[in-house]
């Protein structure tokens, strides 16, 4: 297993990256390496680290203005090679088709919601993980 893993998480919201920073913990499975965060509240700050590499596991707010999270999955999906897989934070349940439709591999409701959200970042760290290996 990996020593950590890097988790990149987008909201222009710091109240809302602190619920997901908190939500997983210092490691969200006992079968999944510590995680590491990455804060960004702009969308240029994404690309960037996404364009740097190293990145695990995208979270990203659907809420966030003026670039909201589904639109940016879709962008990051069509422009950055291997992607990693994007955990979607939607406003309301009735959303997820928009989740479906951004490419996001999961997604779950805001306000975060501390067991359902660990067990969404720690299925996506584990396929992750499970490919570079």
């Amino acid at each position: 297993m990996q020593s950590s893993a890097t988790v990149l998480v987008y909201s222009d919201d710091a109240n809302t990256r602190e619920q997901v920073r908190l939500a997983a913990g210092r490691r969200p499975a006992a079968d999944v390496p510590p995680v590491e965060f990455i804060e960004c509240a702009t969308l240029p700050a994404v690309l960037k680290q996404l364009d740097e590499g190293g990145i695990d596991v995208c979270v990203l707010d659907g809420e966030t203005v003026p670039a909201g999270g589904m639109g940016v999955c879709r962008q990051i999906k069509d422009e950055i090679f291997n992607c990693p897989p994007v955990l979607l934070l939607i406003g309301r349940p009735q959303d997820a088709w928009l989740a479906t439709w951004s490419r996001a591999e999961a997604a779950v409701t805001l306000p975060v919601d501390p067991v359902e959200f660990a067990a969404a970042l720690a299925s996506l760290l584990r396929a992750r993980l499970a490919i570079q290996a």
